[in-house]
């Protein structure tokens, strides 16, 4: 009868174990609860007021800032807008970076100097990028003129005309973040055993067998985490667009974020402003879920 109350050695082992998570891991919860979990029940809570964000006084109107963002036009355009560069993003950033990431893997030491080189984009602010590839694209002194002059063209307007604003934006964020999918990709290649790589050439395989048929399939985790954060980056892209465009002309380039940003510090409707915030929470979350999904049931179907 005593004995069923006796601690033995393992349960005081189990609490002890627990005790020691809780204290370690309450630092990290009580930051998630703080600076995550607050302040998205905060917006939802914000967007059901009209609210300048400066003013003392707060008035209730309910989910009158959801119906209005039914129909703003602006907002929707905006997320097509975040729809074209994850697509193309997806198109161009993960299989360019793979193939760095490839070729440096097979090249070895030896281009350990392309390594840095490729990796310079992601060094730099991404403002600057923002400021120098505006100036490079400008429509008078910019580069893409200067080159079209010396060829007997016209000036060439990337950035001031309405149908290739957003794709010069989404070509200088591919610049940019490539390197980073490349990096993720690299990674991903030195977690492979050497011993997989010499079994494959002595079995008479070809480097492009190699690749295709064992490589490529270990590295699918990889390649699956970084289609995911590319996915959930480029639905809330925000700064190369702001500095490059600010979201036009005529909102072409206009983001999700950038229309958030609008609403909320130029025309002082904060209480606006945190509806799209939560809108964008919603979509974003609901899009990565998705995706997550499909690509673990591909994964399944696969096994």
């Amino acid at each position: 009868m005593n004995d069923n109350h006796n601690p033995t050695l393992s349960s005081i082992r189990k609490r002890s174990t627990h005790i020691a998570a809780a204290v370690f891991l309450s630092p990290a919860l009580l930051f998630l609860v703080i600076f995550v979990l607050y302040p998205i029940i905060n917006t939802f809570q914000l967007s059901t007021y009209n609210w300048s964000g400066i003013s003392p006084t707060r008035t209730f109107i309910g989910l009158d800032n959801w119906r209005e963002l039914m129909s703003d036009t602006i907002f929707w355009r905006a997320f097509q807008n975040n729809i074209t560069l994850m697509v193309l993003s997806l198109v161009f950033q993960v299989p360019f970076a793979l193939l760095l990431a490839t070729i440096l893997d097979a090249a070895g030491k030896r281009f350990n100097i392309f390594k840095v080189i490729w990796f310079l984009p992601l060094l730099m602010s991404t403002v600057a990028v923002g400021f120098l590839f505006r100036f490079v694209l400008d429509a008078n002194f910019g580069l893409i003129t200067f080159f079209s002059r010396l060829l007997g063209g016209g000036p060439i307007d990337l950035l001031g005309h309405p149908d290739r604003a957003l794709f010069a934006v989404i070509g200088v964020v591919a610049w940019r973040f490539i390197p980073f999918y490349m990096v993720l990709y690299l990674a991903g290649y030195s977690s492979l055993p050497d011993e997989l790589y010499e079994a494959a050439i002595i079995d008479g395989a070809s480097q492009s067998q190699y690749f295709w048929r064992v490589a490529l399939p270990l590295l699918t985790p990889v390649i699956r985490s970084g289609a995911i954060l590319s996915i959930v980056g480029s639905l809330a892209f925000f700064d190369l667009t702001f500095v490059m465009t600010g979201g036009g002309p005529s909102h072409a380039s206009e983001l999700m974020a950038t229309h958030m940003y609008r609403s909320t510090f130029l025309t002082m409707r904060m209480s606006y402003g945190a509806t799209i915030a939560g809108a964008m929470f919603i979509l974003i979350t609901t899009i990565a879920l998705i995706t997550i999904k499909l690509l673990s049931r591909k994964e399944k179907q696969q096994l």
